[in-house]
């Protein structure tokens, strides 16, 4: 047993203090001229690097864990560019169990993404780029992450690197749709299927191409196509643990709930796959919107929404949906409140929904002018006067649509006369 070995035993049973003085004399180590003996400490150093990048996750010390990424540096410049690729995503990996611990990685990004391109380490590079784009996208860096997938892109199209051609133009659907633009969301996306087409495509990927694609569908209210495609991805990932998996179940529920159908929650949360998330905070909290939603109660809605605050409202995709259900839950009620009258105080409707006047008062002007209602706002009086549905004339119409025919056949006798004449 080489000496690096006995240390790295040693290491396995000592504190946490010593084992990290332990692994840090084994990367200042060197190898003599012998090529099996300089491998083996290559291969030492390589687990003590990966256990002292455990040691400092362990202890939620993200600045460690970046110097210990600096330091492999020396080690990476000894080893094959392939083998480098991997263990410093493994090491980056690491940052996940780290909270608070974005800003610190984005700076170890920055610095190690300078330093594979004085290398030349081309796919280290691009690695490196697209974590930097997820970490930007997370931090809703929008613009940022866009231009450099711009570059990012002029780069591979060149290279022709399907995989990570697939890779950039999902995170591009997604920046996109971050911003609003669903078109280039869209075209970004089918790109990406595209690149996936011509290669075997990891199911990790393709899990997270049916995600993005459930979303796009559900933005433009395709709610049914929306849950085939995240049914598919929950089904591939939830036997992986994969946190996708989670997502997907999440906007499947959401779905559920956007098709009025909220009775289907509860037997969706008892098949068999979904079981073991039944119980998570995140599949309550859906849970709780469906109940509220099939009530149609706006109160209980409001509740939910405070209640679980920090899971509805960290996710863009469920934010964004709930809003728009509360303001349908919001019109419905205003409807059921205000049907049975033809004059009614606003102060009175603001009070039965529990929203401020204004509030009441702009949602209402909003319906009159979208036409679910009929009806007047008497600001100075601070009453609302509900109207009738007017009969609709067709004398109009139907005058339009004759003068129409007879234009027609106007035309047609001028054609025969015209014919007449030339012949």
């Amino acid at each position: 047993m080489s000496t690096n070995q006995a240390l790295l035993e040693e290491a396995k049973d000592a504190s946490p203090k010593r084992a990290e003085e332990i692994y840090k004399q084994i990367l200042v180590s060197s190898a003599s001229t012998s090529n099996v003996e300089r491998d083996q400490v290559l291969r030492d150093q390589e687990n003590a690097m990966i256990k002292l990048a455990e040691l400092y996750r362990d202890q939620k010390n993200a600045q460690g864990l970046a110097e210990v990424i600096t330091l492999s540096r020396s080690f990476m410049s000894s080893t094959a560019k392939a083998k480098t690729a991997k263990l410093i995503r493994t090491l980056l990996n690491y940052f996940n169990d780290i909270p608070d611990s974005r800003q610190t990685q984005t700076d170890v990004l920055l610095d190690n993404i300078d330093w594979s391109k004085r290398e030349k380490r081309i796919f280290l590079k691009h690695s490196l780029e697209i974590r930097l784009v997820s970490l930007q996208l997370e931090a809703s860096q929008l613009k940022a992450a866009l231009a450099r997938i711009d570059a990012l892109l002029t780069e591979l199209k060149k290279l022709d690197d399907k995989m990570i051609l697939t890779e950039v133009h999902l995170l591009e659907s997604r920046a996109y749709r971050g911003i609003g633009n669903l078109v280039k969301a869209k075209a970004a996306l089918t790109s990406a299927r595209t690149a996936a087409n011509s290669i075997y495509c990891p199911p990790h990927l393709q899990a997270a191409l049916d995600l993005q694609s459930g979303i796009l569908h559900a933005e433009d209210k395709d709610y049914t196509t929306a849950y085939s495609y995240f049914y598919e991805t929950f089904e591939n990932m939830s036997s992986q643990d994969d946190p996708s998996a989670l997502n997907a179940l999440k906007y499947m529920l959401l779905c559920k709930v956007m098709l009025n159908l909220p009775e289907d929650v509860t037997a969706l949360l008892s098949i068999k796959l979904a079981v073991k998330y039944a119980q998570l905070r995140e599949i309550e909290c859906m849970r709780a919107i469906a109940l509220a939603h099939q009530h149609r109660n706006l109160a209980e809605f409001e509740k939910v929404l405070r209640d679980y605050k920090d899971e509805l409202s960290s996710d863009p995709t469920i934010r964004s949906h709930l809003a728009a259900l509360y303001d349908t839950l919001l019109e419905q009620n205003l409807l059921r409140i205000i049907e049975p009258y033809s004059v009614v105080e606003i102060d009175y409707v603001a009070k039965q929904v529990g929203q401020g006047r204004q509030d009441v008062e702009a949602k209402l002007s909003q319906m009159i002018l979208d036409k679910v209602f009929y009806g007047v706002l008497d600001q100075g009086k601070g009453r609302l006067l509900v109207f009738d549905e007017p009969e609709v004339d067709d004398t109009y119409g139907a005058a339009i649509d004759t003068l129409a025919q007879v234009e027609k056949v106007v035309e047609s006798l001028y054609a025969k006369v015209r014919f007449v004449g030339f012949s």
